[in-house]
C-alpha cells in the first residue's frame, strides 16, 4: 500500500488564496493529505488575497472547492470540521500600507513551525512580494517561497525574477515548482536508470541511437485559452519546462546521492550541455507548426478566439536536440509536442542501435523480416509503464523472425491510491524536500536553449507548417529523423 509519511508541524501562507490554482489544486491538495494523515492539527492554513473576505467565508470557499475535489466516498464531515479550524484569512493587496502586512504577520507564529509562502500569483509579482516580506519583517531562516511556473517568458525575464526573489530568500529556501516532476512514472525514470544493472551500461552513445521524448494532446484552443497561447506558444508553454524535465532525467550521470543539490547538479550540467542552434540550424533542426481545420473539425488555430489571423505562434514543435556531453555525442533526442493532435500520451523511447550483421536474414533483408532496433518505452501517461520491444524467432520451420514485447503496467502494483502529482510535490515543500524543485541556474540554461531557437526563427523567417486537426503532426517533423531508424511513436 502506499505510505504517507507525516510532514512536522508547518504553517502556509497562500497569496492568491481565492484565486483558481488556490481553490482547484492547493486547497483541495492540503484536505486530502490531512485526510491521510500527512497534515496534523497543529498546522495552520493562511489564504490571503484581495478579495473582501472574512475568515468565515473563506471557510465557506474553501468547503466548496475542496468538496468538489473530494469523492462522495472519501468526504468525511468530521475531519472536514477538524481540517477547518486550520484555515484563517488575511485581505492584503501587496501595494497596501503597512497595516494589512502587519496584520498578516501577527497571524503567523516565526517562533516554532516553518512558514512556507506559496506564490499562487502572476511571475510578474513574486518579486514585489517577496520585498513586501521583507519589509514587513516576514522573512526568517526557516521560511520557504514556493513559485509556480513559468518564471519568466525568456532569459532576460527568468534572470529579473530569480535576481528579485534571490534578494530576499536564499536559494536553498526557494522552491520552483513544475508538476511533471511529480509523476510517479517521471520519478521512476531515475529508480530504473540506476536501480538496475541491466540499463545503465546501454545508457549511452554506443548503444543508443536516437531518444524520442513526447507530450501530445488532443486539447485545441477551446474556449478563451487562444488569447493567453497565443502569446506563449508550444516552445514557451512545453519544452522549457515539461520536456526539459523529463530530457535531464534520462540524460543525467548518476548523482553522487538523492541528495537535492546533488541530483540538480546532473540536471543542470545536462541543460548546459544543450547545442544551441545558429540561425542555419534552427532551420534544420526544428519544426514549428499549427494545427489547421479538419473536416471533422474546421476550427484550426488561427480560427480560435483571442489568435491573431496572421499568428506565427507555434501549436506544435519538434526539436532534434543534440547534448553535447561525452555519454551523448552524437546521438538525437528527439522531443515533440503538440495541441489537437490524434491522441494524448507522453512517453520516451530510447531506440538502441541495430547489430552490426543481420546474421540471420542476410545483406538484404526484405521488409517482412528486416532487423530492427529494441526499443525501450516509458509510458508516462495516460497510460503509466514500461515496454521492451526485441526480436525473437516465429515457431516453425526455418529462421524467420518476428517482434514481440515486454511490458510492465503501474496499474498491476497493489499499491493503493498514490498522491496525484501537485499533492506529492506541495507535500514535498512543506516537509523541506527540494530534490523534485527546479534550482534557478537550470531555469535559466533552459530559457538560453529555449531563446536561441526562437531568435533563429525570427532571423531566418522560419515557415510555419500545418497539419491537419486530429492527425499525428506535420509531415515536415519526419525529416527531423535523418540518420536514425524509426519515425515518430504514434503512441498506445
Amino acid at each position: 500500500m502506499a505510505e504517507f509519511l507525516p510532514v512536522e508541524p508547518f504553517q502556509i501562507v497562500i497569496f492568491g488564496g481565492t484565486g483558481d490554482l488556490s481553490r482547484r489544486k492547493l486547497l483541495p491538495a492540503l484536505f486530502h493529505r490531512f485526510l491521510d494523515g500527512q497534515i496534523s492539527e497543529a498546522c495552520r492554513i493562511i489564504g490571503a488575497a484581495r478579495s473582501e473576505l472574512d475568515q468565515a467565508a473563506f471557510v465557506e470557499m474553501a468547503l466548496k472547492a475542496c468538496k468538489t475535489a473530494t469523492s462522495s466516498e472519501n468526504w468525511d464531515p468530521k475531519k472536514w470540521k477538524i481540517f477547518a479550524s486550520l484555515l484563517d484569512y488575511q485581505q492584503i493587496d501587496i501595494s497596501d500600507a503597512k497595516k494589512a502586512w502587519k496584520e498578516l504577520g501577527a497571524k503567523v507564529d516565526f517562533s516554532e513551525m516553518p512558514v512556507i509562502y506559496y506564490l499562487a500569483m502572476p511571475p510578474s509579482l513574486y518579486a514585489p512580494i517577496c520585498q513586501a516580506l521583507k519589509k514587513a519583517d516576514m522573512v526568517c531562516p526557516s521560511c520557504r517561497v514556493v513559485l509556480e511556473k513559468p518564471i519568466g517568458r525568456d532569459l532576460a525575464s527568468a534572470q529579473e525574477i530569480n535576481d528579485g526573489v534571490c534578494a530576499v530568500f536564499q536559494e536553498d529556501q526557494i522552491y520552483r515548482i513544475d508538476h511533471y516532476l511529480g509523476k510517479e512514472t517521471v520519478q521512476n525514470l531515475i529508480a530504473l536508470r540506476f536501480q538496475n544493472a541491466i540499463f545503465e551500461p546501454l545508457w549511452n552513445r554506443k548503444h543508443v541511437e536516437s531518444v524520442e521524448i513526447s507530450v501530445c494532446e488532443t486539447v485545441a484552443m477551446e474556449g478563451r485559452r487562444g488569447a493567453y497561447y497565443d502569446t506563449a506558444g508550444a516552445l514557451r508553454d512545453m519544452v522549457q519546462n515539461h520536456l526539459m524535465q523529463v530530457l535531464t532525467l534520462v540524460a543525467m550521470e548518476p548523482p553522487a546521492s538523492m541528495h537535492a543539490d546533488d541530483v540538480r547538479n546532473e540536471k543542470v550540467k545536462v541543460v548546459r550541455s544543450l547545442r544551441q542552434f545558429s540561425t542555419d540550424e534552427v532551420l534544420t533542426h526544428t519544426v514549428r507548426a499549427q494545427y489547421a481545420g479538419s473536416d471533422t473539425s474546421p476550427e484550426g488555430y488561427r480560427d480560435a478566439y483571442g489568435v491573431a489571423p496572421d499568428s506565427t505562434t507555434e501549436s506544435y514543435v519538434a526539436i532534434r536536440a543534440l547534448v553535447d556531453n561525452w555519454r551523448w555525442s552524437g546521438v538525437p533526442f528527439l522531443l515533440r509536442t503538440g495541441k489537437a493532435l490524434h491522441q494524448r500520451f507522453t512517453e520516451v523511447v530510447l531506440r538502441f542501435r541495430t547489430p552490426p550483421i543481420d546474421l540471420l536474414n542476410g545483406p538484404t533483408p526484405t521488409d517482412a523480416c528486416a532487423l530492427r532496433p529494441n526499443t525501450l518505452r516509458l509510458l508516462i501517461q495516460p497510460d503509466e509503464g514500461v515496454r521492451l520491444s526485441f526480436q525473437v524467432k516465429q515457431p516453425g520451420q526455418g529462421m524467420v523472425m518476428r517482434h514481440a514485447e515486454l511490458g510492465f503496467d503501474y496499474s498491476e502494483l497493489e499499491t493503493g491510491d498514490s498522491p496525484p502529482a501537485y499533492q506529492r510535490l506541495l507535500t514535498d515543500a512543506l516537509d523541506g524536500n527540494a530534490t523534485l524543485f527546479l534550482r534557478g541556474d537550470e531555469v535559466e540554461a533552459a530559457w538560453a536553449f529555449v531563446d536561441a531557437i526562437r531568435a533563429g526563427w525570427h532571423a531566418a523567417e522560419a515557415p510555419v507548417a500545418t497539419y491537419p486537426r486530429g492527425s499525428t503532426g506535420p509531415e515536415e517533423a519526419d525529416d527531423l529523423f535523418h540518420g536514425c531508424e524509426g519515425t515518430w511513436s504514434y503512441g498506445p
